[in-house]
């Protein structure tokens, strides 16, 4: 069903066409004059308009022509009983649809109307895809001019022309996925898909099938034929996000699929061959993992053929500016809110801040302050509470953060988390959103580190290290007594 606008100056050909598409099941609304239509065209949401050419005052090609004058893009169908060609040729010079000769049947006006809205849909279809392109576009351009940066962008453009494996690592936030993104829109696989695994988020099992798929009846609750990742992405490019957490059986799997190029479903001995560029990402040190047989060191090197090392955003402190206001546009451009402003000071602030949850946490803010302070003067003292209380210039001595030189990362990590725990009295989701990561990737790190036996190590030493405040206690307590199941 269509919403049409009749325009013709004779009561019963106005009312004949009228009564015919009604009987069709369209919705339809009759003017005598074009004058009169268009104002109702301007106001209402019609899907065709079905005009006379001859008309006192305007007629139909001086609608077609004010229609266009206002962007008004709804396919106008001319009708005429003095069709010719000279009259057909400047009707569709103009943009109409087409034009249909009187007398007409109710069959040909519907053949009609139905090919100028299937025809409108796919043009409104073509616009937004192409708008969509522009945003991703737009969205995978990445921002950074600084020195830590400057190589990491001109290897992407390096890789993107290869079918290499490549291995991002950075600290979480960074942006790595965005890069594998940049990557691929780089590459000349660009035309075909990219899909995207979180290794930490699945089990074996599950991982196992989400990479490889499944037959029917592989397994319990496989009641139907799964394709998984690798056969999804076969031309283009597959990501697996947190690589370092993959089960070992499941590191020798993915070792063969990269070295063979081949792999079976779950429950099948078909051999597949597939043509998939693989990016991985971590936040570990995979080559010290593979030394201390954490990881596979085989599938380290096979993984790590174009390796690129994303800094953290406290080391590319002249790209916050940069990635501030493109932020803050973004945000306002989608949520339709005035662009707030940032005093000197206040960019002083936030590039003098140390992120310990990089890129994201600077995004998060922005999205915040877009809501909050909209329009306004955004001054230090607003946006200080939305930054990591323990990591803010200007706090106790206490609860500033120092690091010794040569210490490992992890360990550095390790006791990050554990300060910001304890400043929050133990609870999880303050501390995962103060620290920019996820509340699962938190809770699997303290599962990780209690398996390890480091928990309970680093916890102690920092209360011991800490003052003697009431919230010590109950950070203690919420860790290792009231959530043991969670942590």
């Amino acid at each position: 069903m269509a919403c049409v606008c009749v325009i013709d100056d004779q009561p019963l050909m106005r009312g004949s066409v009228e009564e015919t598409l009604k009987a069709q099941d369209h919705k339809v609304y009759s003017f005598a004059t074009a004058h009169e239509a268009l104002t109702d065209i301007r106001q209402r949401s019609f899907d065709v308009v079905l005009s006379d050419l001859r008309l006192p005052g305007m007629d139909g090609v001086a609608l077609l022509r004010e229609m266009r004058r206002l962007g008004l893009d709804v396919p106008v169908i001319l009708m005429t009983a003095y069709a010719s060609v000279d009259t057909a040729v400047e009707a569709m010079k103009l943009g109409a649809f087409d034009y249909i000769q009187k007398p007409f049947n109710a069959e040909e006006v519907a053949i009609l109307i139905e090919r100028a809205v299937r025809e409108r849909d796919m043009l409104r279809d073509n616009e937004v895809m192409r708008r969509t392109i522009e945003d991703l576009n737009h969205e995978l351009k990445l921002i950074g001019s600084s020195s830590a940066m400057r190589p990491v962008l001109e290897k992407i453009d390096r890789v993107a022309q290869s079918s290499a494996t490549v291995l991002i690592s950075g600290e979480s936030g960074t942006g790595k996925e965005m890069i594998a993104r940049a990557i691929h829109a780089a590459s000349p696989r660009r035309s075909n898909p990219m899909l995207c695994v979180n290794c930490a988020a699945l089990s074996p099992t599950l991982l196992e099938s989400e990479l490889f798929g499944h037959e029917k009846g592989a397994f319990t609750g496989a009641d139907r034929l799964r394709k998984g990742r690798f056969e999804l992405a076969d031309g283009g490019t597959l990501l697996l996000d947190e690589v370092s957490e993959i089960d070992p059986g499941m590191q020798a799997k993915l070792l063969r699929v990269l070295q063979e190029r081949e792999f079976e479903r779950v429950g099948s001995s078909v051999t597949r061959r597939i043509d998939v560029r693989v990016i991985a990402t971590t936040n570990r040190d995979l080559r010290d993992w593979a030394a201390k047989a954490r990881f596979r060191e085989d599938l380290y090197y096979r993984l790590s053929v174009l390796p690129i090392e994303v800094p953290p955003l406290r080391e590319r402190r002249e790209d916050i500016p940069q990635l501030l206001d493109a932020f803050v546009t973004r945000v306002c451009a989608r949520e339709g809110r005035e662009r707030p402003r940032f005093p000197g000071e206040t960019v002083a602030l936030l590039t003098d801040y140390h992120w310990p949850g990089n890129v994201r946490e600077l995004q998060n803010l922005c999205e915040r302050v877009c809501v909050l302070e909209a329009g306004r003067d955004v001054t230090p003292a607003a946006v200080r509470p939305l930054l990591t209380g323990a990591l803010v210039a200007g706090h106790a001595a206490a609860e500033k953060v120092s690091y010794r030189d040569g210490q490992i990362l992890s360990d550095a990590e390790r006791d990050l988390i554990m300060r910001t725990l304890q400043r929050f009295s133990g609870h999880r989701e303050r501390t995962a959103r103060a620290l920019g990561i996820g509340l699962r990737t938190l809770g699997l790190k303290l599962k990780k580190w209690r398996e390890e036996g480091t928990f309970e190590e680093t916890w102690t030493r920092r209360l011991t290290a800490a003052p003697a405040t009431a919230a010590a206690a109950p950070a203690a307590q919420a860790l290792n007594v009231r959530e043991p199941a969670h942590v």
